[in-house]
């Protein structure tokens, strides 16, 4: 008698995607308790986790692998030409191509997140979760958030005939020392106590990086919905707006794996630039934004790309960053 046909495995649902959806709808139908304001106090509650996972990155990494990741040169060029030339070109396509379609405020905002430096915490953690070079991401989202204080103003000036402010710089070094930086450096001093404990419940720790993303993308969403984007405008301009986003996320991800593949960057350096080269800082974007518009009256249209993209950026990247992993 023959055997019948073994099943099919059964499909399970990726709990890791689950949680970001579910934190998608919870910030579209509730976002009073995630918003700034909320009584969850999401400012506060997700300023700790970054603090905390970048304490565990300084805990986990050799300083001879932190040591390596700074002498990369050409990750550190690649990515940062990737954010401040690449994507601003885009950015100026993208104009030229809708210009007729888009009012004008809305064509600068596109190239205003096009001129963003790169999200800090969300492409370090990706870059873990993807298993890529972490130090050289740490590095690279560092050195771009310090570089976008300058050079962000400057491309947006050009675009939008803007005459410069005086930029909160003192603040932001501040914060990424505090935040970034003093955590990631405790780490490191941590490490003769920590460094075996982690290694050995390195899949637990994991779940810290995850369940921070997780918290960012809930925050984020409850911040569009409190801020009104979803209802201030049409549903035929969030809806151009969502697709030009997503066309522009989407172009600069695959331009960015084929010209780190044409340079023969390595798979976890390739990995690093990507999420660093792609994603762009809604944080330093719309205080900045608040700076150099100050007074212009449609300044929630101008940062409205940017606060499209900012979600999306994470749940198409820890996608890929899912994909990545399971190709190692």
């Amino acid at each position: 008698m023959s055997k019948p046909p073994a099943r099919a495995p059964a499909l399970r649902p990726d709990g890791f995607l689950v949680a970001l959806f579910v934190a998608v709808a919870l910030g579209l139908l509730y976002p009073g308790p995630g918003a700034d304001r909320g009584v969850l106090h999401m400012p506060t509650v997700t300023g700790v986790g970054i603090s905390l996972i970048f304490f565990l990155y300084g805990a986990a990494l050799a300083p001879r692998r932190l040591a390596a990741g700074t002498r990369n040169w050409r990750l550190h060029l690649f990515t940062q030409l990737t954010t401040f030339a690449v994507f601003p070109l885009l950015g100026i396509v993208v104009v030229m191509l809708v210009r007729r379609l888009v009012p004008l405020d809305l064509l600068t905002g596109f190239f205003y997140l096009c001129a963003q430096s790169s999200t800090i915490s969300s492409s370090v953690a990706l870059t873990a979760v993807a298993k890529g070079n972490v130090p050289g991401a740490v590095f690279n989202a560092t050195l771009s958030g310090l570089l976008g204080m300058f050079l962000t103003p400057a491309l947006a000036g050009v675009m939008a005939h803007t005459s410069g402010h005086e930029l909160p710089l003192a603040k932001a070094i501040v914060d990424i020392v505090t935040k970034l930086l003093l955590p990631f450096a405790a780490g490191q001093l941590s490490r003769p106590v920590l460094a075996a404990f982690l290694e050995r419940y390195r899949g637990w720790v994991s779940y810290v990086d995850r369940g921070v993303i997780v918290l960012i993308v809930y925050a984020a969403f409850c911040q569009s919905t409190q801020a009104g984007v979803w209802s201030a405008q049409g549903a035929a301009v969030i809806a151009l707006v969502a697709a030009l986003t997503a066309l522009l996320l989407v172009t600069a991800i695959g331009l960015t794996v084929r010209l780190a593949r044409a340079l023969g960057l390595s798979r976890e350096d390739e990995i690093a630039a990507v999420f660093c080269g792609s994603t762009k800082s809604l944080a330093n974007g719309v205080s900045i934004a608040r700076v150099l518009f100050a007074n212009h009256a449609a300044l929630g249209m101008l940062v409205l790309p940017l606060m499209v993209y900012h979600p999306l950026q994470l749940i198409v990247c820890t996608w890929l960053a899912r994909r990545y992993a399971a190709r190692t």
